[in-house]
């Protein structure tokens, strides 16, 4: 079975990082590395990272530091350091499935499969189900609407980090991994690269991500404002321009 690395992109997350450091503790099979890449919290994120790497736990939790919160840089450091065939880029404040290193490797064993994700649902003290399916049709409106030749003729999806993305680290490296001068959408830039090796699919299966900005902003104005953001993004609008949607709620 081709080996796995998990990386999580943190900054603040220290509500959060400890549920899915724990999730990840029971996935069966294992993960063979989860590597956490912290931006320079100020909370207790790199505090629970560090007591679940002295747990000595499988898989073995790495922690670095990147000199600026900045996510694709984040994630394209842990991807450097990754030693797994496969890279899995996790949320700090998204759970998985047990059975999540058999799903992607599975699924990347046909070689026509060059990226994958999931569906997924954002969760509080209630499920987000209006949000959540806003969010999984967006993987496929988006490209139709906006790249509509790639999504024809190359299947093309539009995938975001809370769907946790996955892809081969050679197709990664050689892509040029994500864009880290991009403010925002740097997944969907990942995605637009990683096309040109292969389809782009999103698994009936299901993750589970903090609702704490739909929380925040409302049912509405949340899907009005993911709206806004994929379709001036599709129009080419910049990503700066586009970040101010886009605001921190931590």
């Amino acid at each position: 079975m081709k080996t796995v690395s998990i990386i999580i992109p943190t900054l603040n997350e220290g509500t959060c990082l400890a549920r899915t450091l724990r999730c990840l503790s029971i996935l069966h099979p294992s993960a063979s590395e989860v590597i956490v890449v912290d931006g320079g919290s100020c909370d207790e994120t790199v505090v629970i990272a560090k007591s679940f790497h002295s747990l000595n736990l499988t898989p073995k939790i790495k922690i670095l530091h990147s000199p600026q919160a900045n996510r694709a840089l984040q994630m394209n450091l842990g991807a450097q350091q990754a030693k797994g065939d496969i890279l899995c880029f996790l949320h700090g404040d998204t759970l998985v499935p047990d059975d999540l290193i058999a799903l992607i490797t599975t699924t990347l064993a046909n070689p026509t499969v060059a990226c994958g994700g999931f569906i997924s649902l954002m969760t509080g003290q209630t499920t987000r189900w209006i949000t959540s399916l806003h969010n999984s049709l967006k993987t496929y409106y988006a490209p139709l609407l906006f790249r509509p030749r790639l999504f024809i003729f190359k299947r093309f999806r539009l995938l975001f980090g809370d769907q946790v993305i996955f892809c081969r680290r050679t197709d990664f490296l050689a892509c040029g991994g994500y864009d880290a001068t991009l403010a925002i959408m740097e997944e969907a830039d990942l995605c637009m690269k990683l096309c040109q090796k292969g389809r782009i699919i999103q698994l009936n299966r299901t993750v589970q991500s903090s609702d704490r900005r739909v929380a925040k902003w409302g049912t509405l104005k949340a899907i009005a404002i993911y709206f806004a953001i994929g379709s001036l993004w599709g129009l080419g609008v910049s990503d700066k321009v586009l970040k101010r949607f886009y605001n921190d709620i931590r």
